[in-house]
């Protein structure tokens, strides 16, 4: 059964309206895609459509491009492998420790899948170091760069193993995705992007950091939540969450930075974009989407677009040719004015994407 926000008192549940406003879903207070990201800590970032629809419903941006400027020309986002395994959208200032924090459990598992890949430790090393010196030497390159310079090399690109030796690359804190170079975020090296790399707190500090951040975007949450959300172990999410101080308890394990005690409140009709934040930051998505995830989140686990009403994802949703197309979820059903809410608001994302 889909999940009704709306308790039989007739307030909105507490704790979805709470993490919606963690989210800015309420707000949309933001005025400029770093305020987000800040926010939120990491966005999820395999699609580049995606993050930047993530920054539009959260912000009062006027544009993707707003986007792209931060990572091009203000180098204040980068992108990176960093947690879960997964390309995440973060700020310049927090990748290093993030990186120090997340990337160790993830290269082990990166040299497995290079063997698989067909990419033996001797090629995987000199494939890091050719990509490494190449964009020291050279400066930015695409994805399809970087493989024709694999390619001339004898390193083998086939099938997944570009991808993975670039994540082996990034694992290393040698390469990240800085730049949009012709509609794509280019590889770059990130001392001479960044800067030297600042001094890395102690671990458990950087912990800490950690879950005080994560709950400022995601609160109230509990540890498992936290652990699922960076891939890190229960055991670092609980050292991390033992060193915020202040933390609210709201029964059940669920914690928070401080009290909400504002009225209940959701946002506006909204369409969010696909890999949204707001269905990946928990370990249950269920206040959401309901039990049932079909339709949104693919067999091949791609998370689609979605239209979010009263804080629940109610439509999967689309653009052709500009105009929005929509399905309806199994239980729930779109008045007139929600469908009129929509539609401009689709208005809305083609004004901001630029198409």
């Amino acid at each position: 059964m889909a999940p009704d926000p709306v308790t039989a008192s007739g307030r909105a549940d507490p704790l979805l309206v709470a993490r919606l406003r963690a989210q800015l879903l309420t707000s949309r207070a933001a005025t400029d895609p770093v305020d987000v990201v800040e926010r939120l800590l990491a966005v999820q970032a395999q699609d580049g459509r995606g993050f930047r629809l993530a920054v539009r419903a959260r912000s009062s941006v006027a544009g993707a491009s707003a986007v792209d400027h931060a990572l091009t020309h203000d180098r204040s986002l980068v992108v990176d492998w960093l947690n879960r395994g997964t390309l995440h959208l973060v700020r310049s200032e927090d990748h290093a420790w993030l990186h120090m924090l997340t990337t160790p459990r993830l290269t082990t598992a990166g040299n497995r899948r290079l063997a698989q890949e067909g990419v033996d430790a001797a090629m995987a090393e000199r494939a890091v170091a050719l990509v490494t010196t190449t964009l020291r030497e050279d400066g930015p390159h695409t994805r399809a760069q970087l493989r024709d310079v694999l390619d001339a090399a004898g390193v083998r690109t086939a099938g997944q193993a570009l991808v993975h030796v670039l994540g082996a690359a990034s694992f290393a804190g040698l390469a990240l995705r800085g730049p949009v170079v012709d509609g794509e975020q280019a590889f770059v090296d990130p001392e001479s992007w960044l800067g030297p790399r600042p001094p890395l707190p102690e671990r458990d500090v950087a912990l800490a950091e950690l879950a005080r951040r994560y709950l400022a975007g995601h609160g109230p949450a509990r540890d498992h939540d936290l652990a699922y959300w960076t891939g890190l172990p229960l055991r670092d999410a609980r050292r991390g969450l033992a060193g915020v101080r202040g933390l609210v308890d709201h029964g059940d394990g669920l914690v928070s930075l401080h009290a909400d005690d504002d009225a209940p409140a959701v946002p506006d009709p909204v369409l969010l974009g696909p890999f949204d934040p707001l269905l990946h930051g928990w370990k249950s998505r269920a206040l959401v989407v309901g039990d049932d995830e079909e339709g949104v989140v693919t067999s091949n686990g791609l998370f689609r677009p979605v239209a979010l009403v009263d804080g629940v994802a109610v439509a999967v949703w689309g653009l052709a040719g500009g105009r929005l197309t929509w399905t309806v979820r199994d239980g729930h059903r779109l008045s007139s004015p929600v469908e009129q809410a929509l539609r401009i608001d689709a208005a809305r994302v083609v004004d901001y994407l630029g198409s």
